[in-house]
């Protein structure tokens, strides 16, 4: 323990490191943001919204789930509360983290705007601390994929033409899987996950279009009491 304490004081951790721990995660991220990018323009979104959207948002899930409630004919409401719910896993990650970034509030607000799912366990370091350049870094090759992918799909979308035929389509869903998958080692967020396909479920077939998203979305909520 005492060995590994004096190596990481001889050489601390920089964010050309974290830089390279985000490099694998490039390409598939740039894969997800092209899905992203043909997906929008299959629902006429245009090319300089979806764009502007992942300039902004940078969130793939909270980006599909308010594209699917939009393009499945929902209003911009339960589409915005969707991505939202979804979203809401930052707030308790982002309380963790916030006591190994540097500065006031505000530099530290502008630092956790690095925080993504993968550079957030990345960057973990036990008992509560988290390295901050091996966050920011790892997160730099992710947003420039996800940015280079949204508009290399929105560009090409009508060359590539329907994103059924060559699979994208199974992006979208796969790349939710993959985010539950995950979560799903905590046995916590088992129950969660089952009441959110139990809601879904139930609502599809009665519910108008947008709010089986928000409703399962909702169910996440409940991991913030024991967060």
């Amino acid at each position: 323990m005492d060995g590994d304490a004096s190596t990481s004081a001889a050489h601390p951790e920089s964010f050309r490191d974290g830089v390279r721990a985000g490099l694998p995660l490039a390409l598939p991220t740039l894969v997800v943001g092209v899905s992203f990018g043909v997906f929008t323009q299959s629902i006429g979104w245009g090319t300089v919204a979806p764009i502007v959207c992942s300039l902004v948002v940078f969130s793939g899930s909270a980006q599909f789930a308010m594209s699917s409630v939009l393009g499945g004919g929902g209003g911009v409401a339960p589409a915005v509360l969707a991505a939202a719910l979804v979203n809401a896993r930052f707030l308790p990650m982002g309380l963790a983290l916030g006591p190994s970034l540097h500065g006031g509030r505000l530099r530290r607000a502008i630092e956790g705007q690095a925080m993504v799912d993968a550079s957030w366990a990345i960057a973990v370091r036990g008992e509560g601390q988290f390295s901050r350049p091996i966050l920011i870094g790892a997160t730099l090759p992710q947003w420039a994929g996800w940015q280079l992918g949204t508009v290399l799909g929105v560009l090409g979308g009508d060359a590539l033409g329907d994103p059924d035929r060559y699979g994208l389509d199974a992006v979208f869903p796969a790349f939710f899987l993959a985010l539950l998958a995950v979560e799903l080692r905590n046995r916590r967020a088992i129950p969660v996950a089952l009441l959110a396909a139990a809601i879904t479920l139930a609502l599809v077939p009665v519910a108008p279009v947008g709010l089986p998203v928000v409703a399962a979305a909702a169910a996440a909520l409940l991991g913030l009491r024991d967060a």
